[in-house]
């Protein structure tokens, strides 16, 4: 399943070429923060929290509301935006090692003559390719004083990771080659699991009571293929880790992790008077969403701050023009959604993402577009932008004609969506998919049992039309309509065999200690690969 590296030798000389003249070529800003639901954005109509600015990119930007992944976890989602493919080409359809030999959005556009970088969460294994100068958190990253790889070893940093990921971005662009255009992407950790904030975020959501979804105490009664089995509810999986509890004093070690780590179904919380109450059942469900929901958001709160102490940078130093900017997420999250948290099944809150593009003097400001756009499509895109030539092989489209308000004819009207990881953590049931603008068809398929959904009138997806008699055409079109996109996807094996997990949160132990070192120095010396 590796796929070969591919740098033909025509597109070299086409990517030499357009090298010419590039002073004047556009830079690009791709930000991406880590499991952040597009319903926690206030421009996506949020109930839970303000994001003035990212609403800001929306206001000054191209609003994306059908952005969305082909495989909504978080390893192959990033194999994807790098490449412009599926999981089953990439070769990342699971938590496995990506194959730096392969081409990458990062080579073409290095080739093309763009000053290139990674910083932050990389998340795929071994040493990122195709980057000038890169400094990324080893596998998950933690979110107070974390450690960080470069090319010339391992630092640590005291701090928050938001903020120095975003200190890390501007050292990186203040010394940045300035006879260059610039390709920069910024990941950020946040808000992954277990959502911790810093004490400024965390007290604003404290005692603020954050409106439940409608279908918090979902039962699921009409989808019983995977939603009984899984193990990513908000109710029955949070641990006293996500939950933020309290350990005995005197627990330590083995000890302190397994209690950590357990589940608990009764919880003994304070009253207004002082005296305790053990909260059970509904109860403690409700209260347990509250304390999810104050860390998720507060979290999401140092993302929108970041990302408005970036934009003001990039103002002040002249850079805003000229800079096209790029904000989403790896993958959806549900926030109580169906009862759940964290993603993978293509139900809407995991398969959405949050997508804004500002592109001054080409982007329709403050355009809302309800194309479907992918992750696949992102490499495509920043290579148009740079106006480099697109390979072939890669099967995302540029979305720079949506960009400026005239999407081609022949647009897509649907997407193909698949899940490997079965049963994987949380023990979700592999699916493949087809969403159109209307309807949703999600097929099992080591259970051959399917899901139909009309999004129309069921937008929450609580009736299973699937073994209705009376939608049965509509059924029997949708799934006509998924083998089709599977074709073309070239996603020929039902039942692919996939690769082993690991090595995208292994400790990079061959990465030697920088010692005492000032961020600026760190980021000064990354080396290039």
């Amino acid at each position: 399943m590796r796929p070969r590296a591919l740098l033909p030798c025509a597109l070299a000389l086409s990517l030499a070429r357009a090298a010419l003249g590039q002073a004047d070529r556009p830079n690009i800003l791709f930000i991406m923060s880590d499991d952040h639901a597009y319903h926690a954005l206030s421009c996506y109509g949020s109930q839970v929290n303000q994001t003035p600015q990212l609403d800001r990119l929306a206001r000054e930007g191209v609003r994306f509301d059908r952005a969305m992944v082909v495989n909504s976890i978080c390893t192959p989602s990033r194999a994807s935006i790098v490449t412009g493919k599926y999981s089953h080409l990439n070769g990342v359809p699971v938590f496995n090692q990506f194959d730096g030999s392969q081409q990458t959005v990062a080579k073409l556009l290095q080739a093309a003559g763009y000053h290139t970088g990674m910083i932050g969460k990389w998340h795929l294994g071994g040493r990122p390719t195709g980057f000038d100068r890169w400094i990324i958190l080893p596998g998950q990253g933690v979110y107070n004083d974390p450690a960080f790889l470069s090319g010339e070893g391992r630092l640590s940093i005291k701090g928050y990771v938001t903020d120095i990921i975003t200190d890390l971005g501007i050292e990186w662009l203040a010394t940045r080659p300035k006879d260059k255009p610039f390709f920069l992407m910024l990941h950020h950790k946040a808000p992954h699991r277990e959502w911790t904030p810093d004490p400024k975020h965390q007290a604003m959501f404290k005692g603020r009571v954050i409106p439940e979804p409608r279908t918090l105490f979902d039962d699921w009664a009409t989808r019983p293929a995977a939603l009984p089995e899984n193990q990513q509810t908000v109710a029955r999986d949070l641990t006293r880790r996500d939950l933020k509890l309290e350990p005995p004093a005197d627990l330590q070690g083995p000890a302190l992790r397994g209690w950590l780590s357990e589940k608990p179904m009764e919880v003994e919380v304070a009253r207004p008077d002082g005296t305790k109450k053990t909260l059970t059942g509904t109860e403690l469900a409700k209260w347990k969403y509250q304390r999810y929901l104050h860390d998720y958001c507060a979290c999401v709160q140092s993302i929108d701050d970041n990302v408005g102490r970036l934009l003001d940078w990039l103002a002040q130093n002249g850079l805003d023009r000229n800079t096209v900017i790029f904000y989403t997420a790896d993958n959806g999250f549900f926030l109580g959604d169906l009862g759940l948290y964290d993603k993978r099944f293509m139900y809407e809150p995991s398969l959405r993402v949050p997508l804004l593009v500002r592109w001054p003097g080409t982007a329709k400001a403050g355009l809302a577009t309800d194309r479907f756009a992918l992750n696949i499509d992102y490499a495509p895109t920043f290579l148009d932008i740079a106006g480099a030539p697109i390979p072939a092989d890669m099967q995302g489209r540029s979305l720079v004609p949506l960009l400026r308000g005239e999407p081609p004819s022949d647009w897509r009207t649907a997407m193909y969506y698949r899940y490997y990881h079965d049963p994987g953590h949380h023990n979700t049931r592999a699916h493949y998919g087809i969403r159109t603008a209307t309807h949703k068809l999600i097929y099992y398929w080591k259970k051959d049992a399917y899901e139909m959904f009309d999004l129309a009138n069921d937008p929450d997806e609580q009736k299973n039309l699937a073994g209705d008699p009376a939608h049965k055409t509509e059924f029997e079109e949708l799934k006509a309509q998924l083998s089709r996109l599977k074709r073309e996807a070239k996603d020929e094996d039902q039942f692919a065999e996939i690769p082993k997990d690991g090595g995208v949160d292994g400790q990079f132990k061959e990465f030697a200690p920088l010692g005492e070192r000032g961020v600026k120095e760190a980021i000064g010396g990354c080396a290039k690969h």
